[in-house]
C-alpha cells in the first residue's frame, strides 16, 4: 500500500509543472480570441495570467526536481501562442487602427475602437505579424541552447508580450493625449514592432529572476530590478510597463559590463 502511495505521488508529481504549462496555453487560446475582437483589456488579462503560470511551471519542475526534454518542448509552444501570436496580434490591430483611421488626430473614445472596421487594403497592419515569427526563432534557439540557465540571451518573449500588451491598456485607462498621440503613430508602432523583433534574438545577456538564495550580494541586480519595478507600477500604472522592460534591458547590460 505504501508503494502503491509513493508511485502514484511520484507520477502527479511529474504532472504538475506539465500541467501549469497547459494552463499558460490555455489562457493564451482565450487572449487570442479577445485580441482577434480587439478586446485588448480582457487579453491582456489572460496574457498576464497566462506568464505568471509559465513563470511557475519552471519553478515547480525545479522544486520537484522532475525537469525533461517534453517540459522544455511544452513551455515554448505555449510561450508560441501567449507570447507570440497574441502580441502580433495586438500590434496588428494597433498597426490597422492607425492605419485605416479616417483621421490623423488622436481618437478620444478608445471603446469606438472595438467595433472598428476596415478592410485588408494595406500591407502595414501585417508588419505587426513580424513578432510571431521573431518569437518562434528565438524560442527555437533557446530550445537548442545549453548556455541560457542563468540568463536570457536576447529578450524572453514573455516581456516582450508585456511590452506590446500593455499598450492598448495605456491608452485606455491612462487616457493621455500626448501618450496616446504618440503610441497612435506609425512612425512609432513600426519602429517599435521591428526594434522588438530585433531585441528578442539579440545577442545580449539578460539577467534571469532566477534566486538561487536571498543572498543580497549575488543578486543585487535583481533586488534593484523588482524594487524599482514596483515603484515605477505603483506611480505610473499601465505606463510603467514599457520603462521596467527598459529598465530590464539597461540593468542586464550595465550588469554585464560590470562583470567584465
Amino acid at each position: 500500500m505504501l508503494f502503491l502511495h509513493k508511485f502514484i505521488l511520484m507520477a502527479v508529481k511529474h504532472y504538475i509543472p506539465n500541467g501549469i504549462t497547459l494552463l499558460n496555453l490555455f489562457c493564451g487560446c482565450i487572449a487570442v480570441l479577445f485580441a482577434v475582437d480587439s478586446n485588448f483589456a480582457v487579453a491582456a488579462f489572460f496574457v498576464f495570467l497566462g506568464v505568471f503560470f509559465d513563470f511557475f511551471d519552471g519553478f515547480f519542475a525545479r522544486k520537484l526536481n522532475v525537469q525533461s526534454a517534453l517540459g522544455l518542448q511544452l513551455d515554448s509552444l505555449a510561450d508560441m501562442v501567449t507570447s507570440g501570436v497574441v502580441p502580433g496580434i495586438v500590434m496588428f490591430k494597433l498597426l490597422e487602427l492607425v492605419t485605416y483611421s479616417a483621421t490623423d488626430s488622436v481618437v478620444d473614445d478608445w471603446n469606438s475602437l472595438y467595433h472598428f472596421n476596415s478592410s485588408f487594403s494595406s500591407f502595414i497592419p501585417f508588419i505587426g505579424l513580424f513578432i510571431p515569427l521573431a518569437s518562434a526563432y528565438r524560442l527555437a534557439k533557446f530550445n537548442l541552447d545549453e548556455e541560457q540557465k542563468t540568463y536570457f540571451k536576447g529578450l524572453p518573449t514573455p516581456a516582450n508580450t508585456l511590452l506590446i500588451v500593455s499598450l492598448p491598456l495605456i491608452i485606455e485607462f491612462q487616457n493621455s493625449n500626448l501618450i496616446n498621440g504618440i503610441i497612435l503613430n506609425l512612425w512609432f508602432l513600426i519602429p517599435l514592432t521591428l526594434f522588438s523583433c530585433f531585441l528578442l534574438n539579440a545577442p545580449v545577456k539578460l539577467f534571469a529572476l532566477k534566486f538561487k538564495d536571498w543572498n543580497f550580494r549575488d543578486n543585487a541586480v535583481r533586488y534593484i530590478f523588482l524594487i524599482l519595478s514596483v515603484i515605477m507600477l505603483i506611480t505610473l500604472h499601465f505606463a510603467a510597463i514599457p520603462l521596467i522592460i527598459v529598465l530590464y534591458v539597461l540593468l542586464s547590460v550595465l550588469s554585464e559590463q560590470m562583470t567584465k
